[in-house]
């Protein structure tokens, strides 16, 4: 099913590999899948992937309501029980958790894919790579850990806790690469201060930061801080959607746009938020990401919504050689603040904040009620060190504005105040959801 060196090869002859594919099956799903044949209703889909748009979407309450009546997998597991070889189950960051299964070949399938978003991002042979991911029941863990085998690195499996730990073993096994969440450097940093005060973060020695499952990493200013304070190449070399793949989407070491490694056995589409319009898939176009399998055995999903709004930056050859598209992630649908009519995402409130030196880049935007809004109200740290100024505050709320078009209001915290997590960060808190 797969195709060699996909992110390298020509694009029509993935389209017709896809289409081959994709005759297969919609027939496989069809027969198998009873979720999406209450979707489609008496719409059989259609021949041609050129013709999706006539199917209606799959969503993730959809997959939910299907887990909740036909647990544990749902009614879209198409087959027998005893095809799945792998269970994970998802964060739960944006509600509730899932059951997903992975027969042998969507695992190989999936460690192949996400391996070549790794390698592109600079990881092979040589490397000594420690992963830094949870490694109980999400798939960051072990699934990511066999993409990060894919690739010919050594792998070391961490996982999380114990960071006195892991600061002795990297030092000890000389690591030279990590693989983690933007968020977690944050929680080393804290830690090599309080129990490892002659060292600094770059005294590690790593040379590559491996990062995913969370956003941000498309800032210059967060980018930069990272590597200086570490000395290491910061790479966002792990996008997915846990639903559909773990990993199928990375940068590269030419440029930080991230490329769609899995064109051979993913179908990608773009539609407008609010009305679920088809949008051309060209150069510049921004949309909600919907994604297709052509090849999965367990849990296939057509037509799914994944709820992150991307712009299509390139579909040309890159300078990197590849032919895999480029895009970046503005943001997710449910994590958007609508505030007087604009449209905001906490990955611009980051940019904005990371333009600071006086601020440490921890963040978070707390919510009272559903809204609408008229203010954006945004806590941000102060850089260690520093102090709790009226003046910093009212310079961030005028940036803020001069940036996004929206009123905020600032309220400063001390250093150290916000959480770290080991896991993905939440910044956007609702409080009227938990």
């Amino acid at each position: 099913m797969l195709v060699d060196r996909a992110d390298f090869a020509d694009l029509s002859d993935l389209a017709a590999h896809r289409q081959r594919l994709w005759e297969v099956q919609r027939d496989y799903v069809a027969a198998q899948s009873p979720l999406h044949r209450r979707a489609w209703g008496k719409t059989f889909p259609p021949k041609s992937l050129d013709g999706l748009a006539d199917l209606p979407f799959t969503t993730k309450e959809m997959l939910r309501a299907s887990q909740r009546d036909h647990p544990p997998f749902g009614d879209y597991l198409a087959g027998d029980e005893t095809m799945v070889a792998r269970v994970h189950r998802t964060s739960g960051t944006t509600g509730t958790a899932m059951n997903l299964a992975l027969s042998r070949r969507d695992a190989h399938e999936t460690a192949v894919v996400g391996g070549r978003a790794q390698a592109a991002s600079g990881l092979g042979p040589g490397h000594r790579v420690v992963h830094c991911l949870n490694y109980r029941l999400w798939m960051g863990g072990f699934t990511d850990h066999t993409t990060l085998e894919e690739t010919g690195a050594t792998v070391v499996p961490f996982g999380v806790g114990e960071t006195q730990l892991l600061i002795r073993t990297i030092r000890d096994l000389g690591i030279t690469a990590i693989s983690c969440t933007p968020s977690y450097p944050a929680v080393l940093e804290r830690v090599i201060a309080e129990h490892f005060p002659e060292l600094k973060p770059r005294d590690l020695g790593l040379k590559l930061g491996l990062f995913g499952g969370e956003a941000g990493l498309d800032n210059a200013d967060f980018r930069d801080r990272l590597e200086k304070t570490w000395g290491f190449r910061v790479r966002n070399a792990n996008y997915g959607v846990s639903d559909v793949f773990c990993n199928f989407a990375g940068q590269t070491e030419r440029d930080t746009d991230l490329h769609f490694m899995a064109l051979d056995i993913l179908h990608p589409e773009l539609v407008e938020p609010a009305t679920g319009d088809s949008l051309p898939w060209a150069d510049g176009t921004r949309g909600e990401l919907v994604l297709t399998h052509v090849s999965r055995q367990c849990q296939p999903l057509v037509r799914f919504r994944t709820g992150d709004i991307v712009v299509l930056t390139g579909t040309d050859t890159a300078a990197c050689g590849r032919t895999a598209p480029r895009f970046r992630v503005v943001g997710r649908s449910d994590d958007m603040v609508v505030v007087r009519g604009i449209n905001a995402f906490p990955t611009q409130v980051a940019a904005v904040i990371n333009q600071f030196a006086d601020l440490s880049g921890e963040y978070r935007i707390v919510l009272d009620g559903p809204g609408p809004y008229d203010v954006l109200p945004v806590e941000a740290e102060v850089a260690d060190g520093g102090t709790i100024e009226a003046a910093l505050a009212l310079s961030l709320e005028q940036r803020i504005k001069q940036a996004l078009g929206i009123t905020a209001r600032v309220a400063l915290l001390p250093f150290h105040a916000l959480p770290r997590t080991e896991g993905k960060t939440r910044r956007v808190i609702r409080k009227d959801t938990p």
